[in-house]
């Protein structure tokens, strides 16, 4: 059974959720999807611990209201976006209320503030646990500006920000997780009419981990011949499974987090895979997918093998 057409979007009342909100509208306005959004609430952890016999029980309501409050500010402004919206109070902590929401969406989009730092090198909460245990792709969305988003132009929000993706980046190192990333790319591509640039990093500086198609002692040259060839014979076969789409190329030095980084600045769409195995293990992304989330200047497409198996399944028709 396939999965109902709709991004599912969460806000919390920040400007960096309501920019990703623009976002979400954005892309489901462009697509004919339709927009979830969703607003969750929890009581604070200290409150059951600090609590004295003599006090009565905390009555959340007023915290349940905020959250209303909250999705109804985010209803109206996406109210002019032409696209059927549908909201939801959740109780329970942020990531898992979007985690377990994502099995019935195709796209999850969630927002960060991006500063840069000590304090944002794990992201939120919900911006790094969304994309690793999500079941459908997740968009990240970097808030980095404080525009007014008074515009009524759906596809024009924060000032001078446009929710348009004309050029999309992808990085491929020949392995099957990004494979799925490229899978992804070209549908992305095909949804905005996008120019799609696939870019495979050669890190001989060291320690930055081995390509697939990387050989073993051999001069520079030679490696960054191997690694365009397999990058070649990879995106050719994409472009032959679906015709009308080119996709540039660009095999550089450089870690593919470093390379997805400097390429996100002229950019509006990074897209990377990451294996998704799950367990303990799997509680972070890989190093390329976290680096290139804590550091992008543009939003980003996260698509772990995990879900894309998972939409595939779920895209097959019952028995």
């Amino acid at each position: 059974m396939t999965r109902p057409e709709v991004v599912l979007v969460g806000v919390d009342g920040s400007a960096a959720s309501l920019h990703a909100l623009d976002w979400a509208a954005a892309y489901a306005r462009r697509t004919g999807w339709g927009l979830h959004v969703v607003c969750s609430y929890s009581l604070p952890s200290f409150t059951a611990a600090s609590l004295d016999g003599g006090y009565a029980a905390l009555d959340d309501s007023a915290i349940q209201e905020g959250a209303k409050a909250v999705l109804a500010e985010a209803q109206a402004r996406v109210a002019g976006a032409g696209v059927p919206v549908t909201a939801t109070v959740a109780s329970g902590d942020a990531a898992g209320v979007l985690v377990e929401q994502s099995r019935e969406h195709a796209l999850a989009v969630v927002g960060t503030r991006g500063k840069g730092g000590f304090t944002e090198r794990l992201l939120g909460t919900v911006s790094s646990a969304l994309p690793a245990h999500a079941h459908c792709p997740t968009v990240v969305v970097p808030y980095r500006g404080s525009g007014s988003g008074a515009s009524t132009d759906p596809d024009r929000r924060d000032g001078d920000v446009v929710h348009e993706v004309r050029r999309i980046v992808v990085g491929v190192d020949g392995s099957p997780s990004a494979e799925v990333a490229l899978k992804h790319a070209v549908a992305q591509s095909q949804v905005w009419g996008a120019e799609l640039v696939a870019v495979a990093g050669v890190p001989l500086a060291g320690g930055a981990g081995v390509l697939a198609w990387l050989p073993s002692q051999i001069d520079h040259e030679q490696v960054l011949a191997d690694v365009k060839a397999g990058l070649d014979v990879t995106v050719d076969r994409f472009e032959a499974e679906n015709p009308g789409i080119t996709i540039k190329r660009h095999v550089l030095d450089g870690s593919g987090a470093e390379l997805l980084t400097e390429f996100s600045t002229g950019a509006d769409l990074i897209v990377v895979g990451s294996r998704g195995r799950g367990g303990f293990r799997g509680l972070l992304l890989g190093s390329t997918s976290q680096a290139v989330l804590h550091h992008s200047a543009c939003p980003v497409l996260v698509v772990t093998r995990k879900c894309d198996e998972e939409l595939r399944e779920d895209a097959e028709p019952a028995a």
